[in-house]
């Protein structure tokens, strides 16, 4: 058995692990840092633009060797597991909550606030966009007011937003382009400026921000080591304390090696679904019901936020392809009225063909091309079709929540997650007014503008989901405090999603990135 010392072990490698691990390196150079990751280090990117080609020509994933085999979960919209974790392949929108998000509770008597000030998060949130390298511009709401610029200027919209931006503030709603994880500045953080290829899921230049390169950066000055294909299986006690001693692992490289960490601090930064379920598998006789849990709350209040979505056929000239990923979004809805029926959403508008792509040769074989293949291509879709989806918000239920799976376990005996949200009964209440506001928005967006609705779907699972270990002041009903340490360990943090109460209404990354960030101070302190 190799046993491995520190002053800071973080358990995962993705985009809040390799925040942590940067601030920390940066503020306390001495820090001795070990970051564990259960997958490969995909430290590959010269393939990445043949990676890109072979998954536009055959459809084949993108990033070979992003999961581990056996170490899966029901109920979790992602199974990637390696250096960089999600955010190797995220989309790369960086929006914020609003302070909304925060005083649910105080504002609208709904869910919980959260144990932060608005002002103080906000601070964190430049931190996060200069860390991570954010383009954009500030939207025209005085409440979405920002207290330094974003650090990049925006990307610019292509033909298709200019046509759509016109078309959709017709509705009386402000829209302007959605904060992005992109470079509109060559070098920034070291990576290239955003070509806009359209195939942001695998960056073949660098462009958008992956934590693979601040792991690559740390790890090329000394800053950390990393110790990859390495699953944390349980964590262990100290005898005569209830801090966090010993971190139990095993090598997946084939070896099967079992591996110690001991360390002065333990850092769980595994995402939504592997850090509450590292807690649940290391129960001993002191804490029955896993680490972190005299609460009873590690892995309940499970969160995120559903949508409606649909799509319409307008009058205006939309080419595919053309950065689609880049979208609108209006914040005009971000905000309730505490004496109005409670809907709160953000508005997104992005281009869509319709379902169908493009083709090259037509009905008797001809090639196509120029004006022929577009004219063909609208021909078979009707006018040009904009998606548009609204993420609305919705609370969390006690029970919705992370279980161990009696039936499912992986290579090593340990069983796995099992993910299940609920949403409560105040959200349950309210789902056929926040549906008959939607109908009526997305009515009222066509008719101003000639334009048809299509067929309106509600999201079939709970997008950017987090929650799990919540913070809160109490630690009857909570499992961190506002900064990440466990109630029950001093020197044990979780730090990112799993921390949240609620999961807003828009993107949650740049928030998870924002909390880890500031756990990161109450680590160094």
């Amino acid at each position: 058995m190799a046993v491995h010392e520190c002053d800071v072990c973080i358990i995962g490698g993705g985009i809040t692990a390799a925040m942590v691990a940067e601030k920390l390196a940066a503020l306390r150079p001495n820090l001795s840092i070990i970051v564990v990751e259960a997958g490969k280090s995909l430290f590959d990117d010269d393939n990445r633009f043949e990676y890109r080609q072979r998954g536009l020509d055959y459809a084949e994933n993108q990033w070979p060797g992003d999961f581990v085999e056996d170490q899966s979960a029901d109920g979790i919209i992602s199974r990637t597991m390696a250096v960089g974790g999600s955010a190797l392949h995220w989309g790369g929108v960086c929006n914020r909550f609003s302070e909304e998000d925060t005083r649910l509770k105080s504002r609208y008597g709904l869910a919980v606030d959260w144990p932060i000030e608005w002002a103080e998060l906000e601070k964190y949130y430049c931190e996060a966009e200069r860390r991570i390298g954010v383009s954009g511009e500030p939207g025209p709401i005085a409440e979405d007011a920002r207290s330094e610029p974003y650090p990049m200027l925006p990307m610019e919209m292509t033909f298709n937003l200019i046509q759509l931006k016109a078309w959709a503030e017709k509705s009386g709603a402000p829209f302007w382009t959605t904060p992005q994880a992109k470079n509109t500045v060559n070098g920034y953080g070291g990576r290239s400026i955003c070509l806009r290829c359209n195939t942001c899921e695998i960056c073949p230049t660098g462009a958008r921000y992956s934590p693979d390169w601040t792991f690559k950066q740390l790890i090329g000055a000394k800053r950390v080591q990393l110790h990859d294909q390495t699953l944390v299986r349980r964590l262990e006690l100290d005898e005569a304390t209830t801090r966090v001693a010993v971190a139990h692992a095993v090598r997946q490289d084939g070896t099967a090696r079992e591996e110690e960490y001991r360390a002065k601090t333990f850092v769980l930064a595994s995402g939504y679904t592997w850090s509450p379920h590292l807690l649940l598998l290391s129960a001993n006789s002191r804490f029955p019901n896993g680490l972190a849990n005299r609460s009873d709350h590690v892995g309940r209040y499970m969160t995120g936020h559903l949508a409606y979505q649909t799509t319409m056929d307008l009058d205006l000239k939309i080419y595919p392809g053309m950065n689609a990923q880049h979208s609108l979004i209006s914040r005009q809805y971000f905000r309730c009225a505490a004496d109005t029926p409670y809907v709160r959403h953000d508005l997104r508008v992005w281009e869509s063909g319709g379902g169908r792509a493009p083709r090259l040769r037509g009905e008797d074989g001809g090639l196509l091309m120029g004006d022929a293949l577009l004219d063909d291509w609208r021909s078979r879709t009707g006018r040009g079709t904009a998606r548009v989806r609204g993420y609305y918000d919705v609370h969390p239920d006690c029970d919705s929540r992370l279980t161990l799976s009696a039936a499912s376990k992986n290579r090593w005996g340990d069983a796995l997650p099992l993910v299940s949200h609920k949403i409560d009964a105040a959200t349950q209440a309210r789902e056929a007014s926040t549906r008959a506001h939607f109908e009526q928005l997305f009515a009222s967006m066509a008719k101003a503008n000639d334009g048809h609705v299509g067929r309106i779907s509600g999201l079939p699972y709970q997008d950017h989901p987090a929650g799990g270990c919540r913070m809160g002041t109490d630690p009857a009903t909570s499992v961190v405090d506002s900064h990440g340490r466990t109630h029950d360990h001093e020197n044990l943090f979780v730090v990112g999603s799993p921390t949240l109460p609620t999961g807003g209404c828009t993107n949650g990354t740049l928030t998870f990135v924002a909390l880890a960030l500031r756990s990161a101070d109450a680590i160094v302190g």
